[in-house]
């Protein structure tokens, strides 16, 4: 039997209207005397934010949309105990408030990266759902970690394989943890390949967003599916795992699992192999991080080995997977490659989504971006978010080029 915190985390958990927060709720509510819910944040979801606020009973709840925040407001009426937020410094607000003591960081896309340093600067334990914190601002990211005194805790289900399988040292020193010296010889990041991993390369262009869509494997949204199809995902995975765990590039693996159950590996320099084995549920990882060191019921059944088929592994078809080996480049190239392949794909993303571009001019309008931004050095927030505006608008430009009629 666990035993419960002293005095339930005050959580917040930013993005809970996706599938990791929504999952990261269903987890606090089993447990009310480890957790206690402080505040809630959505983009523009009005419907099902209102069926949280009344569920879940938030002290905020802050829209990133204005108008929405104003819906909500209505809906809630002036009884209900809610305050309602809105904008950019809201979420922010929210993530490091002094009452906060955890933050499930879990907004999709470029939109987290501010929030998420907002928790970070103010010394949270910060649960990190969101790729984009690492893959936009990496070492800054990382400094910010530091200097706070900040807790990371990966809740992608890859990393948060990894640290699992990480020695006591690395686990306590994420960013700066020295592999070699900690035994640590290679990470050996999974991904299942997506909807299309046996799909003939002649037929990937003719793809339909919700073919894309369809994962074989994990319920996720939209645009984190048509990544995963593209494998870019695990391209902005490698590049996270790359400044998580301060991997050198001979120190970091992708290989093709399609059955998701290995999550991910750490091979030792004695030759052992570790891996954290479970269904796909994320509930298990959001479980790990929210009660780590200690370990909480997630919900989910273990998984039964008398059941299972066979597991395999391959190497990653570059042809079929190309996005993958671009971000593999943009990682080791500098940070203004990987904070500009983030938004170019974004871009691209939504226009696939909207049937302007085809599927397989995903990688095109990216690879096009890339070889049209100068290398420069990315010192600040600041100079960050400059570069991604710019990249969005040169990824417009590409995605017309492309357009279907």
């Amino acid at each position: 039997m666990v035993e419960s915190l002293v005095v339930p985390q005050r959580v917040t958990v930013l993005g809970a209207t996706g599938s990791i927060g929504l999952n990261t709720l269903k987890v606090m509510a089993a447990h009310p005397e480890w957790f206690q819910l402080y505040a809630i944040s959505a983009n523009t979801n009005v419907s099902l934010m209102h069926e949280l606020c009344l569920r879940y009973q938030p002290r905020y709840a802050a829209m990133q949309c204005e108008v929405a925040a104003r819906q909500l407001q209505q809906l809630l009426g002036t009884g209900s105990g809610i305050l309602v937020l809105s904008g950019a410094q809201a979420l922010a607000d929210i993530a490091s408030a002094s009452e906060v003591d955890c933050v499930m960081a879990a907004i999709v896309g470029a939109a987290g990266l501010m929030p998420t340093m907002a928790a970070v600067q103010a010394g949270k334990r910060v649960l990190l759902a969101n790729k984009e914190a690492l893959v936009m601002s990496g070492q800054l990211f990382i400094d910010a970690v530091a200097e706070s005194g900040a807790q990371l805790l990966p809740i992608d289900s890859e990393h948060n394989a990894i640290f699992q399988c990480l020695p006591a040292q690395v686990q306590q020193q994420l960013g700066r943890a020295d592999l070699a010296a900690a035994g640590v010889e290679q990470i050996l990041l999974t991904g299942s390949g997506g909807p299309f991993r046996q799909l003939p390369l002649a037929e990937l262009a003719q793809q339909t967003p919700a073919a894309a869509c369809a994962h074989p494997n994990w319920s996720m949204g939209q645009k984190i599916s048509v990544d995963s199809a593209t494998m870019l995902n695990k391209g902005l995975e490698y590049i996270e795992a790359r400044w998580l765990f301060n991997c050198k590039p001979a120190q970091l693996k992708v290989l093709l699992h399609p059955q998701s159950v290995v999550h991910s590996m750490v091979q030792f320099s004695d030759g052992s192999v570790l891996a954290q084995l479970g269904q796909p549920d994320m509930r298990t990882p959001i479980a790990y991080g929210l009660s780590y060191p200690q370990r909480i019921s997630a919900g989910v059944a273990p998984l039964d080995f008398t059941q299972l088929s066979a597991l395999t592994f391959s190497a990653v078809d570059q042809q079929r997977y190309p996005c993958l080996q671009l971000a593999i480049d943009a990682c080791w190239q500098g940070q203004w490659a990987t904070t500009s392949l983030n938004a170019a794909n974004e871009v691209a993303v939504a226009a696939f989504l909207a049937g302007q571009i085809k599927f397989t001019d995903i990688h095109n309008v990216c690879a096009e971006v890339l070889a049209a931004i100068s290398p420069t050095t990315l010192n600040s927030l600041a100079a960050i978010v400059s570069l991604d505006e710019e990249t969005r608008r040169l990824a417009q430009q590409q995605v017309a080029r492309y357009q279907l009629c």
